[in-house]
């Protein structure tokens, strides 16, 4: 076992150190290095060609198999280069000829010259197609990627009743296309680079450079550049390793798979962060505000839009408040409960054999395993499970005196209110889960000191310098236009104050376009 350890890693820097090397004149032996780096890979193509008129022109193709388009293969390389009637050309100067086949004889368009190893090595690992002539001392990295995508479709996470309903999709170029019809303006910017020091994997920064802060840009690059990690496969990775307070259960990224919403965040002065392979899209600075915002709200009446955000923030409010507030009420305080509303409960639970705060446990796990079931089994069943699973287990608890009606009631509608907020489910379960131990201990007050505290935190949040309770408590009447409610379009001409602190204005203030 050592020795074929030892045999595999003199093998790997064997090829790390012949990767960093400059390319030979001879084909031959390009070719040779080429194999030995991809060796054991079977999805690795060498093609050589030879011209139809007979010259001494000797070159070959270098590619993986399922990443290449063979249409743009055959019809833009192979076949110009075998049917070009090639004269002096062949036995002239190599670099001349190779210049003449990258601009007059290979048709397609993205095509780059290189002369070291390791730039051949990452267009094929790319995706592109490497051209080498023998006698030259260089390559041509070919753009002629071409696999199969998923097709475009209304996302099912963020499921919009009006509105657009395409979303993005693992192909970086399409979800960047997606943008661009939205945004036909030159004042855009897409910024790529790569991260991951193995997967190198291709991201893009997507900003408008008249609205976007120049300071909010350069922390963004710069925490990207501090990243050092292997692979990274979705922007969730990235979103762990460049957020503001790591240890919080709050998010202070933002993360969407419609591009009506990245354009939206972006116009507003925002930065969005996409990756390929992922169909999700970062959007930065995020504030707290943004966990109650829904793209139909935007498509919607406003009243009934500011309906639906009063709803979500009740809901949350509900969500974490509900379990705890119960148990203090019952555990310390009978006396600020309805005495008839308290014989009821006090009869319910004569035969329970748990305390409050154990029964509240037992049916907040039970939903929380329900959830995470519906969502991790097939689509076609997953409703009919949490919904008779929750009915079934819930009724059983009750008839086995393992908790009480009251709590059923009380569990199933926190566990309604949480599906108000998807975007904070997560922080909700801890939340509640503290509050709920805090009210056990310490009765009321112990309910009142987490929300004291959960107030202090979200206070000290921060993301990329922004303040995370941005627009809660603002005095400035535009902060607030658009926070728990949705104020109308003719009436939101500013941007958010901080994020779109170089452009203020959307439009001038005046009447709306409509009718007197």
């Amino acid at each position: 076992m050592k020795n074929t350890g030892a045999s595999r890693s003199s093998r790997q820097a064997e090829c790390e150190i012949s990767s960093s090397q400059p390319l030979s004149s001879s084909m031959e032996d390009n070719v040779a290095v080429v194999r030995r780096i991809f060796s054991n890979d079977g999805t690795l193509r060498v093609r050589f060609i030879e011209n139809n008129y007979g010259t001494t022109l000797r070159c070959c193709l270098i590619y993986v198999e399922g990443m290449i388009d063979r249409a743009l293969l055959q019809n833009g390389i192979t076949k110009p280069v075998m049917d070009y009637p090639f004269k002096e050309e062949a036995h002239g100067n190599p670099a001349e000829l190779m210049e003449k086949l990258r601009t007059e004889i290979i048709t397609l368009n993205d095509i780059t010259v290189t002369t070291e190893l390791d730039e051949l090595v990452e267009g094929v690992v790319g995706g592109k197609t490497v051209f080498l002539l023998d006698g030259y001392a260089g390559a041509l990295n070919i753009s002629a990627q071409g696999w199969e995508t998923r097709a475009i479709e209304e996302p099912t996470t963020e499921k919009a009743v009006r509105g657009p309903r395409e979303g993005f999709t693992e192909s970086l170029l399409v979800n960047l296309t997606l943008i661009r019809r939205k945004v036909q303006n030159s004042d855009l910017k897409l910024v790529f680079g790569d991260i991951g020091i193995r997967t190198k994997t291709q991201t893009c920064i997507c900003y408008m450079e008249s609205l976007a802060s120049p300071e909010i840009l350069a922390e963004l690059q710069g925490r990207l550049a501090r990243v050092e990690i292997d692979h990274v496969l979705d922007t969730g990775y990235l979103a762990e390793l460049i957020r503001d307070e790591p240890y919080s259960p709050f998010e202070t990224l933002g993360s969407t798979e419609r591009p009506d919403t990245v354009v939206g965040k972006i116009m507003e002065g925002r930065i969005a962060l996409l990756i390929e392979g992922s169909p999700f899209a970062l959007t930065l600075p995020y504030v707290f505000v943004e966990n109650f915002q829904a793209a139909e709200d935007y498509y919607i009446n406003y009243y009934f839009a500011s309906f639906n955000r009063f709803l979500r923030v009740i809901g949350a409010f509900m969500s974490i408040s509900i379990p705890a507030a119960y148990v203090a009420l019952i555990t310390y305080s009978q006396e600020m409960v309805p005495t008839l509303l308290l014989l009821s409960i006090a009869t319910a639970r004569l035969s329970v054999p748990f305390p409050t705060v154990v029964e509240a446990l037992i049916m907040l796990t039970i939903f929380e395993i329900l959830r995470e079931a519906g969502a991790r089994i097939p689509t076609s069943i997953g409703q009919a499970v949490s919904i008779v699973g929750a009915l079934v287990l819930g009724q059983a608890a009750v008839d086995a005196r393992i908790v009480s009606a009251p709590m059923v009631i009380v569990v199933g509608l926190t566990g309604i209110t949480t599906l108000l907020n998807p975007r904070l489910t997560g922080p909700m379960i801890i939340v509640r889960l503290v509050l709920l131990f805090a009210a056990f201990f310490l009765g009321i007050y112990g309910y009142f000191f987490g929300l004291l505290g959960l107030v202090i935190h979200l206070m000290s949040l921060r993301s990329f310098g922004v303040p995370y309770m941005l627009g809660v408590g603002s005095i400035r009447p535009q902060d607030i236009k658009d926070t728990a409610i949705r104020a109308p379009w003719w009436d939101m001409y500013l941007r958010p104050a901080v994020i779109g602190a170089r452009n203020m204005k959307r439009k001038l203030p005046g009447k709306k376009a409509g009718g007197s």
